[in-house]
């Protein structure tokens, strides 16, 4: 039989080698950790890039809209005359060139034009385009005129629901930028917005029979900023878009 003490001695013993055991575990385990971290950094991480991860989400989640561009009239369809003689086909379809190629240069954005050189499409194929593509947005970009010369302004028409805010956005952005008289959004029973099953404008920018509107209109520098206000008001749109918009049939 063993010594009472020796017993002892012999229990201490064994705890203080289990002790030593589980510290021996617990140092493997950690350093197992440390070690998988430095060697499995996380997938942003990895990725090669000076961007913020917050920027990386942001780019990733982006989404892109397709933005049908409308140049009123052309070809046999003139449109309205301006007091220098100009036609309103040509005005605007140099306009929408512009817009078209600063919506390219945006990511945000796949442009398309209902035409691109001076040729005439039915009124009914216009929106049909915008329609066929199930486009995010449809502009029709047009000129005024009026018998008095003195009548100027910037108005912009709607027919559904669902394009009241896309009118107001660019309405606004454009009337501050071209310094014309605001005439509002106003809803009219046109044809190329009565047909549009997406959100649909028609912009009237300014009056060509209004000398100094004129002026500005056929100008380079006007339509730059006439294109510039027309792609911010789009821009403002989208950035702001309802979630629930509402779907006309």
């Amino acid at each position: 039989m063993l010594h009472p003490y020796t017993r002892k001695r012999k229990t201490r013993l064994a705890r203080l080698i289990v002790f030593l055991f589980i510290l021996l575990l617990i140092a493997v385990s950690v350093i197992g950790i440390a070690a998988n971290k430095q060697e499995k950094p996380n997938a942003l991480s990895a990725i090669p890039t000076t961007k913020p991860v917050s920027q990386l989400v942001e780019d990733h989640l982006k989404e892109t809209y397709k933005i049908v561009i409308d140049a009123g009239h052309g070809g046999k369809d003139p449109g309205a005359e301006g007091v220098s003689g100009q036609r309103e086909k040509l005005f605007t379809l140099s306009l929408s060139l512009k817009v078209y190629d600063l919506l390219k240069q945006e990511d945000m954005f796949e442009p398309y034009l209902t035409r691109s050189d001076d040729n005439f499409i039915d009124l009914d194929k216009r929106p049909d385009i915008a329609n066929q593509m199930n486009a995010d947005a449809f502009v029709s970009i047009h000129a005024n005129t009026f018998t008095d010369e003195s009548v100027g302004g910037t108005e912009t028409f709607y027919r559904h629901d669902d394009s009241v805010q896309l009118a107001q956005s660019v309405h606004d952005k454009v009337v501050k930028e071209m310094g014309f008289q605001d005439r509002g959004i106003k809803n009219e029973q046109l044809k190329v917005l009565s047909l549009s099953k997406v959100p649909a404008i028609l912009l009237e920018v300014g009056y060509l029979t209004n000398p100094s509107e004129e002026a500005t209109l056929l100008g380079e520098d006007g339509q730059a900023r006439a294109a510039r206000a027309i792609v911010d008001g789009l821009k403002q749109y989208f950035t702001n878009k309802p979630q629930d918009a509402i779907i006309h049939s």
